[in-house]
């Protein structure tokens, strides 16, 4: 799914403009992304949480040439699903 089928989705469901439900989208993305360079979490009720998460220099080894090199500290986006959302998923496989 991409933001284009989002705004369609909004546009249909909701009634409003195409131009209204992509502002609405691009201001959500935009909060959220906000957050995440603060380093703040984004709990989304009913759906999961999205996390920033520092991790730190480790080694690593070069699968191909075997050489041992140091992986950089590095921030990484995690997201979390929540319990609803799990269930939603599950119901649909069976």
């Amino acid at each position: 799914m991409t933001k284009a089928n989002l705004v369609d989705v909004i546009f249909e469901k909701i009634g409003l403009s195409k131009k209204e439900a992509q502002e609405i989208i691009e201001t959500l993305f935009d909060t959220m992304k906000q957050a995440f360079v603060e380093g703040e979490s984004v709990k989304v009720s009913s759906f999961g949480t999205f996390n920033v998460r520092k991790k730190t220099s480790r080694k690593g080894r070069n699968p191909k040439t075997g050489e041992d090199f140091e992986i950089t500290p590095r921030k990484v986006m995690t997201f979390r699903a929540s319990n609803q959302l799990k269930s939603a998923i599950e119901k649909q496989d069976a």
